[in-house]
């Protein structure tokens, strides 16, 4: 099981969700020329969200970015500057199959101080 985290940023509230270049590797593979990859990921109450991942064309390295889907599920959920999304891939040995888990998580903070996160 892979599985990615992010603290969120005002870009990934407002546009696209940047995410580390070792999330490419927990995805489907790109069609050869392609700069995209469309996958879909469930939530906590089995919503299934269709998510976009696009690369630089151009580059030293990829610079992967969550862009179609991404808005939607962040208003949907009424995430944040601080929130948290973690994006989990599971494999299924027996069946051969994969599938994507999405998490939103609230940042629960006192005084301003986050001191943990709640999962929505």
């Amino acid at each position: 099981m892979a599985q990615v985290s992010k603290i969120l940023k005002k870009t990934d509230t407002k546009k696209r969700l940047s995410v580390p270049t070792r999330f490419l590797r927990s995805l489907p593979p790109f069609k050869l020329g392609s700069h995209a990859v469309k996958f879909e990921a469930t939530d906590e109450k089995g919503e299934a969200w269709p998510f976009q991942c696009s690369i630089r064309k151009r580059g030293q390295y990829p610079k992967p970015v969550l862009t179609r889907g991404w808005v939607a599920f962040v208003k949907s959920k009424k995430l944040r500057v601080g929130d948290k999304v973690r994006f989990i891939k599971r494999e299924n040995r027996a069946t051969a199959t994969i599938s994507y888990k999405v998490r939103a998580e609230k940042a629960i903070k006192i005084f301003g101080a986050t001191f943990g996160y709640a999962r929505i």
